[in-house]
């Protein structure tokens, strides 16, 4: 936490530039008037910092950063729960000391509000995932026949495709298959509208 008016007096604050760098060099935990007088009490320099999910299972609740700093034989930690509340700031009101240099404290603030970057069903699917699956198997066949027929057959140029003869067929099967289909088709509608006689009245 970084006080930026008017930062209090630090106390045992000589790695962080002195006693009037408190919050701005170092890791604030709290501030509170001593005898009418503003003392910030600090955890040092932060050598580790970790942001996770309190709760993975409802990623709105919030997050937790956890701090920590090893110097002159202490090891200080500082924890801070902040709450989803995208509205308002909301806190810290107090400082829970839960070792002999572990701090804990909770705020509310709109950074503890998760945002939504992957929605379940929203990915490629398994049908997705199989076709992906196959132009990848497919490609490494190419690549794999070409590498094949180039360096042990000495055959060159577009010839160099494994079974280019079947690739080259493909658009006219195709086009074999949709017109036996429509011959198919209109056949039977030929056939169905011949099956009536015409009526004289």
């Amino acid at each position: 936490m970084i006080f930026n008016h008017q930062p209090p007096v630090c106390v045992e604050c000589t790695d962080c530039g002195g006693p009037s760098r408190c919050g701005m060099g170092c890791s604030a935990l709290v501030a509170e008037r001593i005898e009418g007088y503003p003392v910030c009490i600090t955890i040092g320099r932060i050598s580790h910092l970790k942001i996770d999910v309190i709760d993975k299972k409802n990623p709105h609740n919030g997050v937790l950063v956890q701090m920590w700093h090893s110097g002159n034989g202490n090891k200080c930690s500082l924890s801070v729960s902040v709450l989803c509340n995208a509205n308002e700031v909301q806190g810290p009101h107090s400082l829970q000391k839960q070792g002999e240099c572990d701090y804990t404290t909770v705020l509310k603030h709109p950074s503890g509000c998760a945002n939504v970057i992957y929605v379940h069903g929203s990915g490629l699917g398994w049908f997705g995932t199989v076709m992906i699956l196959c132009l990848c198997l497919f490609g490494a066949y190419l690549l794999a026949g070409a590498a094949y027929r180039y360096y042990s057959q000495g055959i060159r140029g577009i010839d160099v495709i494994p079974n280019l003869e079947l690739w080259a067929s493909i658009p006219q099967r195709i086009k074999s298959f949709f017109g036996t289909l429509m011959r198919k088709y209109r056949g039977h509608s030929e056939g169905h509208r011949a099956s009536y006689s015409a009526v004289n009245f």
